[in-house]
């Protein structure tokens, strides 16, 4: 049976051990995984350890204020980048899904070796956790989706790996969140962030565009349900390729389509898609249609996990 405390007991102690006198930076993407990796370093090194958030420019409305509150909260050494014209300009004319999340993995071990050289550091903290290097291949299936932070590293990268939580699922990471009395209701979310709901190229325009479809995904199912245990585990907007005829006002409309997807799960191993009402899901389709002029369409998404993946990219 998994036991929080001896986990953290062990993870500290392996942080510490492997570090020795070395520093490290940590990716965090302010998601669950890279935040609880985060405050467990910081508790094991202390400011030998440097978390790092990027701003790639494919990120959700508020999300980087929302990560520096809980790092000033927890009292990290960190240090937040605005590389949103670098991630967005490498990935210019890329629709291939695959190569979206290798182009972001390699960009953002880039911009973790240029901060490395700088702080000294010699080893990566990643947050990776088990679902993203099985869905990677990982030895144990084919490859379903190379996550950046596994299938999307570059060979010939000089940082050392420290993945103290790649054996953990997701209900594991919940439990020690709450042991450590850390938010364990944070909304997952992916590292490649937008870029793998817009399917298709990424633009500018498109991510605004998603940034407050998603805002209105988010606040609406957040307001619905009152209690952490009723809401869903994971739920988001999809934006894509596709254009359908529709009425705005009294004029014909030839807009864009946008997919709801909200799945339940423990683990994220496999999930169910969620049986939400149907008078929240008009309250979302009814905000979004109205907010966007450009989308006249929006979908519910009924695929389990399997046979989809929780992102659709």
């Amino acid at each position: 049976m998994f036991d929080s405390s001896e986990f953290v007991k062990e993870a500290k102690d392996a942080i510490s051990r492997t570090l020795g006198s070395s520093k490290g930076i940590l990716a965090c993407s302010g998601g669950q995984d890279s935040t609880l990796l985060a405050v467990l370093s910081n508790e094991a090194a202390g400011d030998s350890v440097l978390t790092v958030f990027i701003d790639t420019g494919l990120l959700r409305k508020g999300e980087k204020e929302r990560v520096e509150e809980i790092f000033r909260g927890y009292r990290l050494n960190y240090m937040i980048l605005d590389e949103s014209d670098r991630f967005i300009g490498n990935l210019k004319g890329v629709a291939d899904p695959e190569e979206k999340r290798k182009i972001i993995g390699r960009t953002f071990i880039d911009v973790f070796s240029d901060v490395a050289d700088e702080f000294g550091a010699e080893y990566l903290l990643q947050g990776t956790i088990a679902p993203d290097w099985i869905e990677s291949g990982g030895g144990v299936r084919d490859t379903i989706k190379s996550h950046h932070n596994v299938g999307g590293l570059p060979e010939n990268m000089k940082l050392k790996l420290l993945e103290p939580l790649r054996d953990l699922y997701k209900d594991e990471i919940r439990e020690v969140s709450e042991f450590l009395e850390l938010p364990s209701n944070i909304q997952p979310f992916p590292g490649p962030g937008l870029s793998v709901r817009i399917i298709g190229e990424v633009t500018r325009e498109k991510l605004d565009l998603l940034r407050g479809v998603t805002d209105i995904v988010e606040t609406e199912i957040q307001k619905h349900y009152e209690s952490e245990a009723e809401k869903p585990w994971q739920f988001f907007a999809v934006l894509l390729p596709v254009k359908t005829t529709g009425i705005h006002g009294d004029k014909r409309s030839y807009g864009l389509t946008v997919a709801i997807r909200s799945i339940d799960t423990s683990d994220a191993m496999s999930g169910t898609f969620t049986k939400m009402p149907w008078g929240l899901l008009e309250r979302i389709s009814t905000r979004i249609t109205n907010e966007f002029g450009e989308i006249n369409r929006v979908v519910y998404d009924v695929t389990n996990k399997p046979p989809g993946t929780i992102e659709w990219e």
